[in-house]
């Protein structure tokens, strides 16, 4: 295998990371394992390019908004909801 394909394959490998990570840390929030896990995976990425160079292929699509309609909801969808900060209106 040559060097360019080597290379290729380790960014590949980055960006699935990339996203397994973004997806483990989006349930701990910002939690301080999740923070420096992204954390690593930023060093590893930057010591990647300081290695190889810099990728010169354009970053994968952002996925697409999901649009919410403005829609009026019947009154008993916000029967137990609380206003946050606010406390409840008990």
């Amino acid at each position: 295998m040559a060097v360019q394909d080597d290379v290729t394959t380790a960014r590949d490998a980055l960006r699935a990371l990339e996203r397994a990570v973004a997806t483990v840390s989006g349930h701990y929030g910002d939690a301080v394992d999740a923070r420096r896990l992204r954390l690593d995976l930023e060093r590893v990425s930057q010591d990647l390019d300081l290695l190889c160079g810099r990728d010169s292929a354009p970053p994968p699509p952002a996925a697409p908004l999901q649009v919410i309609d403005d829609t009026t909801y019947p009154q008993d969808f916000w029967m137990d909801a609380e206003d946050e900060g606010l406390g409840g209106g008990r």
